[in-house]
């Protein structure tokens, strides 16, 4: 662990251990005489068929097999519409693309759990598409992702970098990933622009997608946005026949309201931890950052002191 984060986290001795643990206990025991059960953890996740409800699904299993609190994942359209409901108290974990969380940091109470995973933002054309490069999108029907999701913001990075800007310059729709895969396949969209794994499921049966290549754009973004993006290599042939590419990559976060009871952020890290081989979603290739280097790189967002706490109380 880097000292800059080092100095950060408490230290958690037994006596503070025991103490979370007797905290913990107080909660549930507390939640149980009043409702006869305990009370399940939200969070917020995102589209079925999408990367944040796979691993969502997978973490709440994980959690249901330590016996840990339980977990219920809430369908919502992405990382946008997942931070208000975890500002507005509505959920208390949530998911979230690294840059939308920065955009937000100002926000109250949010904090990170970990860096779980690298988002891929892809541009999808038929195969038969004249359509080679993000510039050439210009005038074209395009789907910028789902209401409530930070692929939207995303995408309207993308097309500022490629000098699309204007509200005319391509005609925006906003629609799900299924919603957006039948579209295309049907014709009624030229491109679709998303953020999920490799494959995401939405898209994997579209007989002849062709992914453009946003090497050129990365440094934009980066020169814009910050180092919040990356350039990240699909390989070939993940949707049926086509070349390898470079894309945009971005964190995926797990993010908690810092209200929320360090022992059970705490839970969470445990999970993140200790099962990292049973929380990998299909569409993860080469994407998953489930070690405690990695989970604590969180960037502008800072942990939650649950979370410090226990990464340092587990690996110093």
């Amino acid at each position: 662990m880097s000292s800059a984060v080092s100095s950060g986290l408490s230290v958690w001795d037994r006596r503070s251990a025991l103490r979370g643990l007797a905290a913990l206990t107080a909660i549930l025991s507390a939640t149980a005489c009043t409702s006869g059960q305990v009370a399940p953890v939200r969070l917020a996740a995102g589209e079925p068929g999408g990367f944040f409800w796979e691993f969502s699904g997978l973490l709440a299993a994980a959690a249901d097999r330590a016996g840990s609190v339980p977990l219920e994942p809430v369908v919502t359209g992405g990382s946008a519409e997942n931070l208000q409901l975890l500002r507005s108290g509505r959920a208390d974990l949530a998911m979230s693309l690294g840059d939308t969380a920065q955009d937000d940091i100002d926000a109250d109470g949010l904090t990170a759990v970990g860096r779980v995973y690298e988002n891929y933002f892809q541009v999808a054309v038929l195969g038969d598409s004249p359509i080679r490069s993000a510039a050439e999108l210009s005038g074209r029907v395009v789907s910028i992702g789902a209401p409530g999701s930070g692929a939207t913001r995303l995408s309207e990075r993308v097309l500022a970098a490629v000098g699309l800007a204007a509200p005319n310059a391509v005609q925006r729709v906003v629609q799900s990933m299924h919603a957006a895969a039948s579209a295309l396949k049907a014709g009624s969209v030229d491109a679709v622009m998303w953020a999920g794994g490799l494959p995401t499921p939405a898209f994997a049966d579209v007989e002849g997608i062709r992914l453009l290549d946003l090497a050129t754009v990365v440094a934009t973004l980066r020169r814009r946005h910050g180092m919040t993006y990356e350039a990240v290599t699909v390989p070939a042939d993940v949707y049926g026949r086509h070349p390898a590419v470079t894309t945009v990559g971005v964190a995926n976060l797990l993010l908690a309201r810092s209200d929320v009871a360090e022992p059970v952020v705490a839970m969470m890290v445990d999970l993140l931890l200790d099962q990292p081989a049973s929380l990998v979603p299909a569409q993860a290739i080469g994407s998953q950052f489930l070690d405690a280097q990695s989970l604590i790189q969180t960037g502008a967002v800072p942990l939650h002191p649950g979370a410090a706490a226990e990464y340092r109380r587990r690996h110093g």
